[in-house]
C-alpha cells in the first residue's frame, strides 16, 4: 500500500477553487454490482491548487477469482491480489487520506455506490462528502463542437493531462485529476465561483444504488435515477467472451440541462 502524506496548502492562485481540497478516486472491480461484484484496486490523489499534493494506492484481495474479461481489460490477475490487504484495511486507509475533502470522480455514482457498499459491508462508517462528477461537470463547461463524448480518455486527450487513462485505478485518478483542474479553471472564467455552482452535491451513503450505474457518459435526468453505464441505467448483457466495457470509457456527449 503507498501511502504519501503532504497537506502544504498552495499559494492562492486565480481561480476560486484553488484552496480547495479534493480527493479523486477511480476503482477497479470485478464486475457492475456492488455485494456481488468486488473492489480490486483503489487509488486517490488529493489536489489542491491544480497540485498533486497526495496519492494513495492498493490493490485489495476481494476474496474471490477475478474473470478473465476483467483481467484482461485491467491488466489485474488472481496473483497480484493473492497477497494484498483486505477491503477493510485499504478502505478505512483511504476514507482517512480523503478526511476533509471533496470527493471527486470520473462518473462519481459507480465509484460510489461501491464505496458505500463496501463500508456497509466491513461496518465503516461513511462520511458525509461532498461530491463532484467530472462527466457532470464536462457537460457543464464543454460544447459539443470540442469534444465528441466524456469519456475520460477522450477528455484527457483534450486537456493534454500528464497521466494517461489505461483502466489502472491510479494513473486514472491522475488522469481525473488534470482533467477536474482543467474544467474548473474553464468554469471559474464564466464567472461560476463556488462548488454549488459547479454541481457539487453532498452524499451521506443512504441511497446508494443497489447496482452501480453503467457508462453512457450522460448525465443523470434526475437525481433518483442511476448517472450513466458508469449513465442510463443498468448495462446490457453481454455474452461472456466479451471484455465488460470500462465505465469511464464509454458515453456521448449531450447537452447540458
Amino acid at each position: 500500500m503507498k501511502h504519501l502524506w503532504s497537506r502544504r496548502r498552495p499559494e492562492i492562485g486565480p481561480s476560486p477553487f484553488d484552496d480547495v481540497d479534493f480527493a479523486i478516486v477511480d476503482l477497479e472491480t470485478t464486475g457492475w454490482v456492488p455485494g456481488e461484484a468486488m473492489i480490486t484496486e483503489i487509488g486517490a490523489v488529493l489536489v489542491c491548487g491544480g497540485r498533486v499534493r497526495a496519492q494513495y494506492s492498493s490493490l485489495v484481495n476481494p476474496g474471490s477469482a477475478i474473470p478473465e474479461q476483467v483481467t484482461d481489460l485491467t491488466g489485474i490477475n488472481d496473483a497480484m491480489v493473492a497477497s494484498a490487504p483486505p477491503l477493510a484495511t485499504v478502505l478505512a486507509g483511504f476514507l482517512s487520506f480523503a478526511h476533509g475533502c471533496v470527493l471527486a470522480a470520473h462518473n462519481a455514482p459507480f465509484d460510489l455506490a461501491f464505496l458505500t457498499a463496501a463500508c456497509k459491508a466491513c461496518d465503516l462508517p461513511w462520511p458525509r462528502f461532498r461530491v463532484l462528477d467530472t462527466v457532470e461537470l464536462a457537460h457543464r463547461v464543454l460544447g459539443e463542437q470540442e469534444v465528441t463524448d466524456c469519456k475520460l480518455a477522450t477528455l484527457a486527450a483534450h486537456f493534454g493531462t500528464r497521466t494517461k487513462p489505461r483502466h489502472r485505478a491510479l494513473p486514472d485518478a491522475l488522469a481525473t485529476a488534470d482533467v477536474l483542474t482543467a474544467l474548473l479553471r474553464r468554469l471559474a472564467a464564466t464567472g461560476v465561483a463556488t462548488l454549488d455552482g459547479a454541481g457539487c452535491t453532498e452524499h451521506d451513503g443512504l441511497d446508494e444504488p443497489a447496482q452501480a450505474p453503467a457508462a453512457t457518459g450522460e448525465p443523470a435526468p434526475a437525481p433518483a435515477v442511476a448517472d450513466e453505464p458508469r449513465g442510463g441505467g443498468p448495462p446490457p448483457e453481454q455474452p461472456a467472451e466479451q471484455p465488460p466495457s470500462d465505465p469511464h470509457q464509454a458515453g456521448d456527449l449531450q447537452a447540458a440541462p
